[in-house]
């Protein structure tokens, strides 16, 4: 490839199909292209690749980028062979025969590209072989793995900074995609950037959805989120590599393509399912933190956190794997407030005590997430030190305040906030109990303490501080110990009571606490999460022709299986959507697509050209305005997605299941799946064309007994006489 001094955004259109740069790329390109040390924090999916890629299309030279895990630099250089980019990977998978054709390739000046792990770059001999062939950049990838306070800190990486002695001329180009303000200082000492231009981009990942859910049979919980979405790839992370294969092998029996991944697995079972996943013959995987990191598959639609995660900075990243492609996507976490307690002793068990400390603190940030009122986006982009928009809410600071912020659209406290009640005669109780076993004792205590006190419980602590004696003793038998629990981390999070976590999170009264309990001004506390059915909501989706879209799915699979590549190397879901709404006819009119450059073009322009126009014989070509169907609100913020709206349209035509199972080309389980997120969004559907009201009674009662076990129960229950569709549609309409 002879780019010459083309143009950045002819290059940009002509090799990559995109016709814009994203936040930030430009002035990264640019700065590279000047020689000039970068340094740069960009979201999962804000474009990072791009950055060192194109500047390497853009001047002769090799770009060596140091990644740290085989499945990224193979996915990349797949990436980049699919549109004409000479690249390469040398690292231990790759056998010892290939390997020497492509270090002589690296000698003749074949490639653009070279992807190396760390281990690698620095082993004897293979600086003096750089030497030889030309290296304009070097790229640190995950640079956030060199630094100490990163949340996935690997040694290897501290070599890297001898580098820049062997090779003083190369600029070198950091980039990672979460790092907090200390991790960022640290990245730049450790990598010796001399004066770097440095970029950090907003963490904010508008297209994603965050959600937690109360823990309460979990599995079935997860097997009905992943059954109301058919046709999405997700990943479930699980703490415990048992967890893993569990989940995996339950979900396999349930029809759900899904295979494990954790360290525990050989190499050869860990590639396998991964691969899978790549190529979408695997839709689930369930994985520890193992799996995901520099995973460049851009339609994974949905994240599950089966279990607590261990830190904020890792729960950014794992949901960040969702979404890539920037089209909607979803990210739910499932908790207990007895995580807290199970997660504690894990740490206690940790020698170090710092080490100790560190967990302590990360782990209350978590259930600070979890257990958050107000807006999910703005508590972790503050993580990260970046100010929410204003209406966007944020973590509520005074007493009683709900933080019901609607700002930020794209979590479950703004899209549907909880209720609140008053708390002030609790809160009264329970700053109370603190003071009054200070005063007593001398010393603080943890809120399990508190709540005992409370509560009235007969134990030796309290007999050997004679706490039984306190005017609170016993003041609060009107809640459980659950709620108490919940009410003394309420207080917590409103800033009334601190919480030491190098004392064994002793509870101390502040001064805002101190105000509370003296004025006896009002407080309200919210409801905590409940563990309902989160079906969601996709704002921003591309309308297009779903029939088509789902044509060229095929296409695009048996493509990518001829080359042996991943689907989304051959086009990403964005491609196909706009030319399932579109319905290009000619080589220009494809070009226009995002995503479809010269290289892609030429190769694969005819095949999806030609389906297009089989799906237009037989189907009439269809407009997508912006008002939707009659009496359902249309755009990101009716809840609703077009397909979801044109099911309701053929059911209020009077269609049935089966006919527009079958005129959609969709499961029946995927219509049922509509009319039920319809019910939810308030759209009216006649549930009794489907159900008989006697059934719909039976159904209804089996979900009473037995709906927190998930559907799976309530199906046993009824021995199967009805579907899941039809016990989802029950549920909605209750």
């Amino acid at each position: 490839m002879n780019s010459g001094n083309r143009g950045l955004h002819s290059l940009l259109q002509e090799v990559f199909g995109f016709t814009a740069f994203r936040p930030l790329q430009e002035d990264i390109i640019r700065d590279a292209l000047g020689g000039r040390d970068v340094f740069a924090v960009l979201p999962t999916g804000g474009g990072k690749s791009l950055c060192f890629q194109l500047p390497a299309v853009a001047r002769t030279g090799l770009t060596v980028v140091v990644s740290p895990l085989i499945a990224l630099m193979k996915d990349q250089v797949d990436g980049l062979r699919a549109i004409g980019v000479p690249a390469t990977c040398l690292n231990s998978s790759v056998a010892s025969g290939e390997s020497r054709v492509r270090v002589r390739g690296l000698h003749q000046g074949e490639f653009r590209l070279l992807y190396v792990a760390p281990e690698r770059l620095m082993m004897s001999g293979f600086l003096e072989d750089l030497k030889g062939w030309r290296v304009c950049q070097f790229v640190i990838d995950e640079a956030h793995c060199i630094s100490e306070w990163g949340h996935d800190f690997r040694p290897e990486y501290r070599q890297l900074a001898a580098v820049r002695g062997s090779f003083p001329d190369a600029p070198v180009m950091a980039l990672t995609a979460t790092a907090t303000e200390r991790v960022r200082a640290d990245i730049l000492k450790q990598l010796n950037l001399r004066d770097p231009a440095c970029y950090v981009a907003s963490f904010n990942r508008p297209n994603l959805t965050y959600r937690v859910a109360g823990k309460a049979g979990a599995y079935g919980q997860v097997l009905d989120f992943i059954r109301a979405r058919a046709q999405d790839s997700g990943i479930v992370y699980c703490q415990s590599r048992k967890t893993a294969e569990t989940l995996a092998a339950r979900l396999s029996v349930d029809g759900v393509a899904a295979g494990p991944y954790h360290a525990g697995m050989t190499p050869e079972e860990r590639t396998r399912n991964q691969e899978s996943f790549l190529r979408d013959e695997l839709r689930v995987v369930c994985a520890t933190i193992a799996f995901g990191m520099g995973i460049n598959k851009p339609n994974v639609r949905f994240v599950i956190h089966y279990d607590l995660p261990k830190n904020i900075e890792g729960y950014y990243q794992e949901t960040g794997r969702a979404g890539r492609d920037g089209l909607p996507s979803e990210c739910l976490l499932l908790f207990s407030p007895a995580d807290r307690v199970k997660y504690g002793r894990f740490i206690e068990e940790k020698p170090d005590p710092q080490e100790r400390e560190i967990a302590r603190a990360q782990l209350e940030q978590m259930i600070g997430y979890a257990e958050a009122a107000a807006c999910r986006r703005a508590f972790l982009l503050g993580y990260f030190g970046e100010r929410f928009p204003a209406n966007g809410g944020g973590p509520h600071k005074a007493a009683g305040d709900a933080g019901h912020d609607r700002g930020c659209n794209g979590c479950d406290n703004c899209l549907a906030p909880r209720d609140t009640f008053d708390g002030t005669l609790a809160a009264q109780k329970f700053l109370s109990c603190v003071y009054r076993i200070r005063e007593k004792s001398g010393f603080g205590v943890g809120v399990q303490h508190v709540v005992e006190v409370l509560c009235g419980a007969d134990t030796e602590r309290m007999r050997k501080w004679s706490h039984q004696s306190l005017s609170t003793y016993g003041i609060g038998k009107e809640h459980s110990r659950a709620e108490w629990s919940l009410i003394g981390r309420e207080l917590v999070r409103m800033g009334c009571l601190a919480q030491d976590a190098r004392r064994f999170n002793v509870l101390e009264l502040t001064d805002e606490g101190k105000s509370v309990l003296r004025s006896k001004r009002p407080v309200r506390f919210t409801r905590p999460v409940a563990a309902l059915p989160i079906c969601g909501r996709r704002a921003g989706e591309i309308a297009c022709d779903e029939v088509l879209f789902e044509r060229l799915r095929v296409l695009r699979k048996r493509l990518a299986d001829e080359r042996g590549v991943p689907p989304y190397v051959v086009f990403g879901d964005v491609s196909l959507r706009q030319m399932a709404r579109h319905y290009p006819a000619t080589e220009a009119e494809l070009a226009r697509i995002s995503g479809v450059g010269e290289h892609k073009r030429r190769e694969f322009g005819t095949a999806f050209l030609a389906e297009v126009a089989a799906h237009l014989a037989a189907h009439p070509r269809r407009d997508f305005p912006d008002s939707g169907l009659d009496g359902v609100a249309s755009g990101p913020q009716s809840g609703l997605a077009d397909t979801v709206r044109e099911t309701v349209q053929l059911f209020r035509q009077g269609r049935t299941v089966r006919e527009i199972s079958e005129l959609r080309q969709f499961k029946e389980s995927t219509i049922y799946g509509h009319l039920e997120a319809a019910l939810l969004a308030g759209v009216e559907v006649d549930v009794r064309l489907l159900i008989s009201p006697e059934a719909q009674d039976e159904i209804a009662a089996a979900l009473r007994a037995h709906g927190q076990s998930g559907l799976s129960a309530v199906f046993d229950a009824l021995d199967g006489r009805y579907s899941y569709g039809q016990l989802r549609l029950v549920r909605a309409a209750g």
